[in-house]
This record gives C-alpha cells, structure tokens and sequence, in this order.
C-alpha cells in the first residue's frame, strides 16, 4: 500500500509541473494554495447568489460601467492575448485582482476570468448571507491585496 501512495505523489507532482509549465509569463500576482481555494469558495458563494460576472465580454463592459468587485483570472489561458488587457482595466479601476491555477469561473461552465461583487445583478438576498459573502469578500480583497503589495 505504501507504493500505491507514493505513485499517486509523483502524479500530482507531474500534474502540477505541467499546470506550471501552462502557466503565462504575465500571471503576477498568482495566488497560492490558501488563497487559491479561499478565492474559489467565494466565487463558488458567489454564483449561488448571483454576484458573479462570467467571462472577458461580461467583465469588461462590468469593469467599464464602474461596478466594484475582485477580478479572479485564469492564469493558463492560451493566446494569452485573450486577457491580457484585463488586469490594466481593474488596475485603472482600483479592483484588486488575482490569478489562479485552479478554474476560475468553475460554476457553470469554464470561464478565463470572473468578477465577484457583493451586490446581485437582480433582486436582494438575505441579511445573514449578505454578511457571509461580504466577510469572505473582505479576507480574499485584503489576502490579493497582501499579495499585490509583497509583490511590488
């Protein structure tokens, strides 16, 4: 059993080289594992309550009408050409920004980049999940922009 245990190591140590090797030059600042998953869990909230915007088309136009929120980008996107003007728009903004390995829009469908905002597109949601979603919006918004700063 103890074989078993160490192929499934070497697999993901090869799974993970190869995410790594997809991996675009300009995906600064990339988030590590904690904040990969924290991300994910609250696009994840996110799309439940619909306070998420799906795909380059959608948050763009989202970006340029003013509406606030945490970009989350893929960061193996290939032609990286697709995204690359993403991270100047929520820069200009003031919208921190992240990329990841893992999928970034994994609710429906993939998509290359998403944009979480604290507010639904329609309708209200209730009190106690309103505060859920914003207290896991504020520890991912200070976690980039802790990151952004380390950065730089």
């Amino acid at each position: 059993m103890g074989s078993d245990s160490e192929v499934e190591k070497t697999a993901q140590k090869e799974r993970e080289k190869k995410k790594l090797l997809a991996l675009a030059p300009i995906a600064k600042p990339l988030a590590g594992k904690k904040l990969s998953k924290r991300a994910l869990k609250l696009v994840r909230r996110a799309a439940e309550h619909k306070c998420l915007k799906r795909g380059v088309k959608e948050v763009v136009k989202s970006i340029r009408r003013g509406n606030k929120g945490i970009c989350v980008i893929a960061g193996n996107i290939s032609p990286i050409d697709v995204i690359t003007h993403v991270p100047i728009l929520c820069e200009e903004a003031d919208i921190p920004y992240v990329y990841d390995l893992a999928n970034a829009g994994a609710t429906k469908r993939p998509t290359c980049c998403v944009l979480v905002s604290t507010k639904p597109a329609k309708g209200e949601i209730g009190k106690e999940e309103q505060e859920k979603l914003k207290g896991e919006y504020d520890q991912v918004a200070s976690d980039i922009s802790e990151l952004a700063n380390t950065m730089f």
